[in-house]
């Protein structure tokens, strides 16, 4: 019989500032940190992220095993589609594993997606466990249309053919009244709202969420007028190098 491949939630900020109980028991359930400790495989986005998780789970959890023999393989943007039927194979013998994502929940906007959809081909049973999704998080805080959005991941960093992708979407966004997710590389979160700004019609609303569930947390709406008078002004909140997520809805 095959093992289970249960989905174990992150911490949404860096785990080298939170390595205390109240960071984790904020955002993650006991029964999930619980079932994480009795796990001895992970496949994880990054090895070093998921030693730094378990050792923070370990200080209320005791570990199935000593953490230097838990079993941790990697699973990111670099795994070869001819690597993921090698990191289920303890599952097919058997063998629980946890797959876990850099911060927050796998496989959304995550890697783990393909490992996920592999696992259900080979008939191996997914369970996905509570914790923080920055996406939803934003979606329930960004007092846009919380009943139809669609997140779009990055877009294009060339800025001619980006200003068309946000003119596409915000007509898709008018028509629909649905409101559109993004994310970016935390060092070019001005360049991004910038684009919006600057290529969104003024009465669109605009919304950053950065450093969701963490003490520096901040959630901020404006029309893209206003957004482009404040980066004018050089009045935006200072979210450069912080993890973002932007969405916005025509009007």
């Amino acid at each position: 019989m095959s093992g289970i491949l249960y989905l174990v939630p992150n911490i949404i900020g860096p785990l080298e500032g939170a390595l205390d109980r109240e960071s984790l028991d904020a955002v993650i359930p006991d029964s999930v940190q619980r079932l994480a400790a009795g796990l001895d495989y992970f496949i994880g986005e990054n090895a070093k992220t998921t030693r730094a998780f378990l050792k923070l789970v370990a200080t209320a959890h005791p570990l199935a095993r000593p953490l230097q023999e838990i079993r941790i393989d990697e699973l990111n943007v670099r795994t070869s589609a001819a690597a993921l039927p090698l990191l289920l194979e303890p599952l097919l013998a058997g063998r629980n594993a946890g797959l876990i994502s850099e911060a927050g929940v796998p496989a959304v906007a995550d890697p783990g997606a393909t490992l996920v959809r592999l696992a259900h081909a080979n008939g191996i049973q997914v369970r996905p466990l509570v914790g923080p999704s920055s996406l939803l998080l934003a979606v329930m805080a960004c007092g846009l249309n919380g009943q139809s959005f669609a997140f779009n991941g990055y877009l294009p960093v060339e800025a001619v053919t980006r200003a068309k992708r946000i003119k596409a979407l915000e007509d898709r966004s008018r028509q629909e009244q649905q409101t559109q997710l993004f994310i970016e590389t935390p060092y070019r979160n001005g360049a991004l709202l910038e684009a919006f700004a600057t290529n969104c019609r003024g009465s669109t609303l605009i919304t950053i969420a950065t450093d969701l569930t963490l003490e520096t947390e901040l959630i901020r709406m404006q029309t893209a007028a206003e957004w482009k008078a404040n980066l004018a002004a050089k009045k935006v909140p200072d979210f450069h190098r912080k993890p973002t997520v932007f969405l916005f809805l025509a009007q």
